[in-house]
C-alpha cells in the first residue's frame, strides 16, 4: 500500500515543465478504433497494408513499443484517456444511463482548455450523453437521449466545440452532432448489414457489419470517416493562431462497418479491413497537410494511437498471411496484449528526435499529466487524474529515467507491474476466444515473453500473491 501512496503523490508535480512552458505547442490527437498492433508497417514489417503516411509518421517522430490503451474495449479506454484515471474506477460503464465521464470530472480538454487552449473535438465520443429524452426504442434502441439536446458530452466536458456522433460505426441511433444538436435526428429504419458468405468470408461481426436502428436523412455510413477528415481539417485550417490548439480527431474506424470508399478498394493485402486500414492511414496524410498548409506543421504534437485492438481471427491470420497483432496473444475484448498494446506514434519536429524509439510502459491514463506539464500547469490538484504520470520527459529523450509509475491495472482482474503482467479473470479472453472455457491464473514476463506463451504462475506462486494483493490494494483506494 505505501509504494502506492507514494505514486499517487510523487505524479502530482513535474520536473521538467520549465523546458515546454515557453513552447505550449498545438496538440493533435487522432484515436482509431479498432487498430492492431501489427497493422502498421512501422511497427510490422510484414504487414500486409501499406500505411506510408503512419510509417512517415514515425520514422519523423518516435515510435513507442510498450503503450496501452485503458481498457481493451471503447468505454473504458477513452475514459481512461479523458480523465486520466483507470477505467476501473468508473462509477457508471453504460452509456445508455449517461455520461461516463460525470459532471465536474477535469478531462484533457478542460485541462487545456483552463491553460489558454483552442479545444476542438470531430468524431466517435462513446462516453455517453444526458438521458434526458423520451424513449423510442425504434429509433434511439434503447438511448433516450434527446437529440435536439445532447447535453453532457464533449461540448460539456471541455471542448469549446465538437462535431460528430454518439458512438460506433454499427451502433444505432446514426446521427451527426454538431455542438449539442443533431444535424439530422433519426427518423427512419436503416436495415441491419453484414459480409457473411463474401467471397472473404467475414463472420457477421466483421465486414459491412452494423445493426438495425434510426438513422438520420444526411448520414451514410461510407461517408462518416471521410466527413470526419474534412472536418478535422477546416478545424485547422481555420485555427486563427491566437491560442495553442488542441484537435482530438477520434475516427470510427476501421471499427466495423468495414465501409471503405472506393480509392482504397482492394488496394491492401488484407481484404476489405486491410483497406479501410488504408482509409485510416491517409486521413492522417491529410491532416498532416493541412497543419502543412496551417503552417502548424512545425510547433505540433501529433499523438496517434488505437483505443484497443482488431477484431482479427486465427483464420483470418491464416487467409491473408497478415498478423494484425503482430507478435501479440489476443484481439480486442482480451487482457493479453493484444487488446491493449497499441501502436502509439508522436511526431513534433522541435522536440522530439527523427526515428526515435523508447519501451518504456506508458498507458493511456497518463496522457492528462503529459498534457498538463506540456501546458506548463506546475502541478495536479490532488484527487484529479490519480492514474496519471507524465511522460513528457521521453520526447527530449527515449531513453530518460523516468520515475518509476505505478503499476497499471488494465481491468480489475488484470496488472502490469514493471516486467510483470498477471491475469486473475477466469472468464473468457475477448473476441474470438473459445466460449465456456474456464481460465487459470495466468503469469507472464513480458521482457522475455511478449507473446504470453509460457505461464509462469505454477512456478512463482510468490509473485502471483504479490500481484494479486497489489490489485486488491490499487482497487481498495
Amino acid at each position: 500500500m505505501k509504494a502506492v501512496r507514494l505514486f499517487l503523490v510523487s505524479c502530482l508535480t513535474f520536473g521538467l515543465t520549465g523546458a515546454f512552458a515557453a513552447e505550449r505547442p498545438n496538440i493533435v490527437l487522432i484515436l482509431s478504433d479498432d487498430l492492431g498492433y501489427g497493422d502498421i508497417q512501422a511497427y510490422n514489417p510484414d504487414s500486409k497494408i501499406p500505411t506510408p503516411h503512419l510509417d512517415q509518421l514515425a520514422a519523423e517522430g518516435m515510435r513507442f513499443t510498450d503503450a496501452h490503451a485503458g481498457g481493451s474495449t471503447c468505454k473504458p479506454s477513452r475514459y481512461a484517456l479523458h480523465s486520466g484515471e483507470f477505467a476501473v474506477r468508473m462509477k457508471n460503464n453504460s452509456d445508455k444511463k449517461g455520461p461516463l465521464l460525470p459532471e465536474g470530472q477535469p478531462t484533457i480538454a478542460s485541462l487545456l482548455w483552463d491553460n489558454g487552449y483552442r479545444t476542438a473535438m470531430v468524431g466517435k465520443w462513446h462516453l455517453g450523453f444526458d438521458q434526458n429524452g423520451e424513449a423510442n426504442e425504434e429509433l434511439l434502441g434503447g438511448f433516450t437521449f434527446d437529440p435536439g439536446n445532447m447535453t453532457g458530452g464533449p461540448a460539456d466536458r471541455g471542448f469549446e466545440t465538437y462535431f460528430g456522433m454518439h458512438a460506433s460505426l454499427d451502433i444505432p441511433p446514426y446521427f451527426y452532432i454538431d455542438q449539442r444538436t443533431a444535424t439530422e435526428p433519426p427518423s427512419t429504419l436503416v436495415e441491419a448489414s453484414d459480409s457473411v458468405g463474401t467471397e472473404e468470408n467475414w463472420n457477421h461481426i466483421q465486414g459491412a457489419f452494423w445493426r438495425e436502428g434510426g438513422i438520420g436523412s444526411d448520414f451514410k455510413h461510407l461517408e462518416v470517416t471521410p466527413r470526419f477528415c474534412e472536418e478535422a481539417c477546416q478545424v485547422i485550417e481555420n485555427h486563427d493562431g491566437e491560442k495553442p490548439l488542441f484537435l482530438y480527431l477520434a475516427l470510427p474506424s476501421p471499427h466495423t462497418p468495414w465501409v471503405p470508399t472506393e480509392a482504397y478498394l482492394g488496394k491492401s493485402g488484407a481484404g476489405m479491413y486491410g483497406d479501410f486500414v488504408m482509409q485510416v492511414d491517409d486521413v492522417v496524410g491529410q491532416v498532416m497537410a493541412s497543419l502543412k498548409s496551417a503552417g502548424m506543421e512545425e510547433n505540433t504534437l501529433v499523438l496517434f494511437t488505437s483505443d484497443n485492438g482488431p477484431v482479427w481471427y486465427a483464420e483470418n491470420t491464416e487467409q491473408f498471411s497478415h498478423a494484425a497483432t503482430g507478435p501479440l496473444r489476443g484481439v480486442k475484448g482480451s487482457a493479453w496484449e493484444g487488446g491493449h498494446r497499441m501502436p502509439f506514434l508522436v511526431r513534433w519536429p522541435e522536440k522530439v528526435g527523427a526515428g526515435s524509439v523508447t519501451d518504456h510502459t506508458v498507458a493511456f491514463s497518463d496522457v492528462f499529466a503529459t498534457f498538463a506539464e506540456l501546458a506548463g500547469q506546475e502541478s495536479i490538484p490532488e484527487g484529479v487524474a490519480r492514474d496519471s504520470v507524465s511522460f513528457a520527459g521521453l520526447f527530449l529523450d527515449p531513453n530518460a529515467k523516468l520515475p518509476a509509475r505505478s503499476p497499471i491495472l488494465h481491468d480489475a482482474a488484470t496488472i502490469r507491474a514493471d516486467e510483470w503482467k498477471l491475469l486473475t479473470s477466469k472468464k473468457g479472453r475477448g473476441f474470438g476466444a473459445p466460449k465456456g472455457v474456464k481460465y487459470g491464473t495466468e503469469l507472464y514476463n513480458l521482457n522475455e515473453d511478449l507473446s504470453e506463451e509460457n505461464n509462469l504462475a505454477d512456478q512463482m506462486p510468490e509473485k502471483v500473491e504479490a500481484l494479486k494483493g497489489l490489485i486488491e490494494e490499487m482497487l481498495a483506494q
